[in-house]
């Protein structure tokens, strides 16, 4: 790869006004087009993908005041950019072995919890701090020795503001393929996720909110052999360092480009992913 990914002359594209967001000199939005960070970030490496993709001779330069929405066309020669400039070497047996033994609790088959739970829901307008308060005291009182009978069910009814709530929290037999990955990960996949039977002692965050979990019952499963295993590593494995080659050729990009008005110093999004 080249040291310099994009080139530093002059762009074919009108400068952006006073505090507007650009690429090389290509704005990334109408006069009148309100974006998110986000999306404008999204915008603004998809800007970089394609100038680069024209300078690498896969797409037609033409001259744009504003960068033009992705079609079929730009995600092929983008594709085919990726392919040829990113350097993603395939994992090897050793790797694989090593994220086997490392990752052990991830490859059972057949493992199940069953569960209740409460749900406190982050809602838009809700005030997290005191959802998170409000949790922790139950969680507390779930926790005493003195905890009657009932309760967590009684609590469930109460407070949970998920469907479940109705029959005492109750989400049957789970496994890690049918709730949250937040908490498949808490309850299947951390080193204490053999604790024994009862209130897990911790709030459970995921993207629906803040959870209380309870234990009633455990099906251990069984541990998948290396070799069985091994094409879904070689597949995970090989996913996770073309997401790091993707970024660090995104940044180098930006490094080497003229960027205005928008902040790429976050690899938050789905590009980077």
């Amino acid at each position: 790869m080249q040291a310099r990914l994009i080139s530093s002359s002059p762009s074919t594209g009108a400068e952006a006004g006073p505090g507007g967001a650009s690429i090389n000199g290509v704005a990334l939005h109408g006069p009148h087009e309100t974006l998110t960070p986000e999306e404008l970030r999204e915008r603004a490496w998809g800007e970089l993908l394609r100038q680069r993709a024209v300078a690498a001779g896969l797409l037609p330069a033409r001259l744009v005041a504003v960068a033009p929405e992705l079609e079929a066309q730009e995600h092929a020669a983008i594709d085919a950019l990726l392919a040829r400039e990113l350097q993603t070497p395939e994992p090897d047996e050793a790797a694989c072995r090593r994220h086997y033994e490392a990752n052990r609790r991830r490859f059972v088959e057949g493992q199940a919890l069953h569960v209740r739970h409460i749900l406190f829901a982050v809602t838009p307008r809700v005030d997290v701090h005191a959802l998170t308060r409000r949790a922790e005291q139950a969680l507390l009182e779930l926790l005493r020795p003195d905890a009657p009978p009932g309760r967590f069910e009684q609590m469930a009814a109460e407070l949970s503001n998920c469907p479940s709530g109705a029959q005492g929290g109750d989400l049957g037999w789970i496994g890690p393929a049918d709730c949250a990955p937040e908490l498949a990960n808490e309850l299947f996949y951390q080193q204490d996720s053999s604790l024994a039977l009862g209130v897990h002692p911790r709030l459970v965050r995921t993207r629906f909110g803040l959870h209380i979990v309870r234990v009633m019952g455990r099906r251990p499963g069984k541990r998948i052999p290396f070799e069985e295993a091994r094409p879904r590593i070689e597949r995970d494995l090989s996913l996770r360092a073309r997401a790091v080659a993707l970024r660090h050729y995104l940044h180098r990009l930006a490094a080497d480009a003229r960027v205005c008005g928008v902040d790429l110093g976050a690899s938050d999004g789905p590009l980077l992913q």
